[in-house]
């Protein structure tokens, strides 16, 4: 290096321009309030050091300290977007670093709790649901009671064993339930699986082209918290029924892990529907279906004024 800075000198020596401005700079940043400080917090540190590390010390100046010349991560202002640069002194050498900054590592948290709802097939809408934005009339009102006391139960407690079974009449918003409880597990790092039952079905009867199948029912086997929506209406067969859903249910039954579900079904009504299938009516095998169904999750009414638009 010697031979480099010996020829820079020599060159800024011939050049009185450059030197002007060399001077003007090395002014500026030496005085720099922070630089100022950090350089008499270490009165080891040589003229000659201070001199080799202008680039370092300027660069350091004209950068945004932990988001204080830029309004959000994606406005910022930085060489590296999202990061803070960080003076710092070894073997009496100084050194510039740099460490994420409070935008960043809020927006790495929002994506990663993004992350934690995997959703087959939902409406974007349902996705960007809140618990504060569902409508709190009379008819709700012990629908968002169990939902906000399966929140308190999940933060004080842990998972509890049971989901909900939200059950009414078209468009009341039971999706919506869903997505408000996926957005607000998100929040305490609880992960959720939402899944469109005639989406599926039809997933399920895909994946024998690729042998996956098995792959897609551990996953939602062991899904932190799994949602079933509108169970009901999907073209189900015996096979689906008890081998597929039954697996499922059966899986997450005896780990004491909880299902969440709507359907335009109350429970009793569900069960003939699943009766009733192409080889005829099988009471005891829905029978079963349902006291799993039972055993992970409890019913709940949902009722109002159809919010669907037209």
């Amino acid at each position: 290096m010697k031979p480099v800075q010996s020829e820079l000198k020599r060159w800024m020596e011939q050049n009185e321009n450059f030197q002007e401005n060399y001077n003007r700079v090395r002014q500026e940043v030496l005085g720099d309030p922070e630089i100022k400080e950090f350089l008499a917090a270490h009165p080891e540190l040589t003229r000659n050091e201070v001199d080799k590390s202008l680039i370092k010390l300027h660069e350091y100046k004209t950068q945004s300290k932990q988001c204080d010349r830029c309004k959000s991560f994606g406005s910022c202002v930085n060489m590296l977007q999202g990061y803070s640069p960080i003076l710092h002194v070894e073997d009496s050498e100084i050194h510039l670093s740099y460490e994420k900054c409070h935008s960043r590592l809020d927006y790495e948290r929002q994506q990663s709790q993004q992350k934690l709802i995997k959703s087959l097939y939902m409406p974007k809408e349902i996705m960007q649901a809140t618990i504060a934005d569902i409508d709190s009339d009379p008819e709700r009102s012990d629908a968002i009671r169990q939902l906000v006391h399966f929140v308190g139960q999940v933060q004080e407690k842990g998972l509890p064993k049971k989901g909900i079974y939200f059950y009414g009449p078209f468009g009341v918003g039971k999706t919506y339930f869903l997505g408000a409880l996926a957005n607000k597990l998100k929040e305490i790092n609880i992960s959720s699986t939402l899944i469109y039952m005639p989406e599926f079905v039809r997933e399920i009867k895909a994946s024998f082209k690729d042998d996956s199948i098995n792959d897609k029912i551990d996953y939602f086997k062991k899904a932190d918290v799994l949602m079933l929506d509108d169970i009901g209406a999907e073209l189900h067969s015996a096979w689906f029924r008890d081998e597929i859903l039954g697996s499922i249910l059966q899986y997450r039954m005896m780990e004491g892990l909880p299902v969440f579900f709507t359907s335009n079904y109350s429970m009793d009504q569900l069960e003939g529907h699943l009766a009733t299938t192409r080889g005829g009516v099988e009471e005891v095998k829905a029978g079963r279906i349902m006291e799993r169904i039972k055993q992970v999750s409890k019913e709940v009414l949902i009722s109002g004024d159809n919010r669907r638009d037209y």
